[in-house]
């Protein structure tokens, strides 16, 4: 019977190194897209400082209405520019869509071993490794050469069939015309 114990034990301690702990309900973030909702599961422990900025833009609605002005087909889908790419403000500029960031500072590089596979969340940034402000992007497929090189904030938990609907762009840098948009991006599931 002790030896048991000691399995049933040694079982539990595993399992919980394994699996990962319940996420808190601010740990989710809903992207509303022309097709439906998207929910993504935010990382805070694998991104603390880029999850705590992205979950401070949502909170204020800075993401809303934002444009996914890069959308490579095979490879991923960018947006988040709200100096730059919030249709209906008077700093909307298409053309420079992609080139901005927020007010708040940029973030230290978090990089981790989470792969870069489909329906993760990135976050964009220069080749500044520690240039990464409020422009993410989400997977479409696996791409091993991210791994290591850019910071991990998320997975799609659902709604990984309306990213795919999202509009690609033209050409090898992936620009687009007249893009699809983050209708609402709000903290937790909605």
């Amino acid at each position: 019977m002790k030896l048991l114990r000691i399995a049933l034990a040694g079982a539990f301690a595993l399992a919980s190194m394994v699996l990962p702990a319940a996420a808190a309900p601010d740990d989710f973030l809903t992207i509303q897209l022309k097709d439906g909702p998207v929910v993504v599961q935010l990382m805070p422990e694998v991104a603390p400082k880029h999850v705590a900025q992205i979950k401070a833009l949502a909170a204020k609605g800075e993401y809303d209405n934002v444009v996914f002005h890069r959308v490579i087909d095979g490879f991923m889908a960018q947006t988040g520019d709200v100096q730059f790419g919030k249709e209906g403000s008077s700093r909307f500029n298409p053309q420079r869509a992609g080139m901005g960031g927020s007010s708040l500072p940029d973030i230290p590089a978090e990089f981790s071993k989470v792969p870069f596979e489909r329906g993760v969340v990135g976050m964009a940034r220069s080749q500044d490794p520690n240039s990464a402000n409020s422009q993410f992007f989400i997977m479409f497929t696996r791409y091993p050469s991210l791994d290591n090189q850019y910071t991990v904030v998320g997975k799609v938990v659902s709604g990984m069939e309306h990213v795919d609907k999202i509009k690609r762009g033209q050409g090898g840098n992936g620009e687009v015309t007249n893009p699809d948009k983050m209708i609402k991006v709000s903290v937790g599931k909605q």
